[in-house]
């Protein structure tokens, strides 16, 4: 069963830092873009950050860039998110995916596995 697994989320006071981690098993992505998406409540699901096969190039929202580092380390088959400066406006559950290919991708209909999401709560 091919499954990805996130982890770090949490509560942080905004300024603070986190850094989210997503696990792929079931087979191997090392070949493919991954991404960061997130949900807030009432809203729809939007890209955060995307990064390509290899690790090579990146690609970020407005709203997050300077502020958040997409990395993956295909030996460990795992994503990260770092976040730094954290705003209240990023309260959301945040979301790992696989894209189909190996380019960056930023649409959530180029990705077709997800995970099950983490929350990631801010407070002023």
């Amino acid at each position: 069963q091919v499954q990805l697994v996130e982890s770090g989320g949490g509560s942080v006071q905004a300024g603070g830092s986190l850094r989210l981690s997503c696990a792929a098993s079931g087979r191997t992505f090392s070949t493919n873009a991954m991404g960061w998406f997130r949900q807030a409540p009432g809203k729809e699901r939007e890209f955060v950050a995307t990064i390509n096969w290899n690790g090579g190039m990146t690609y970020y929202a407005n709203s997050v860039k300077g502020r958040f580092t997409i990395s993956r380390d295909n030996a460990k088959d795992t994503v990260y998110l770092q976040m730094n400066s954290l705003k209240p406006e990023d309260t959301a559950v945040y979301y790992c995916a696989a894209a189909k290919f190996h380019a960056l991708a930023y649409e959530l209909t180029s990705y077709n596995y997800w995970g099950q999401g983490t929350q990631v709560t801010v407070s002023s």
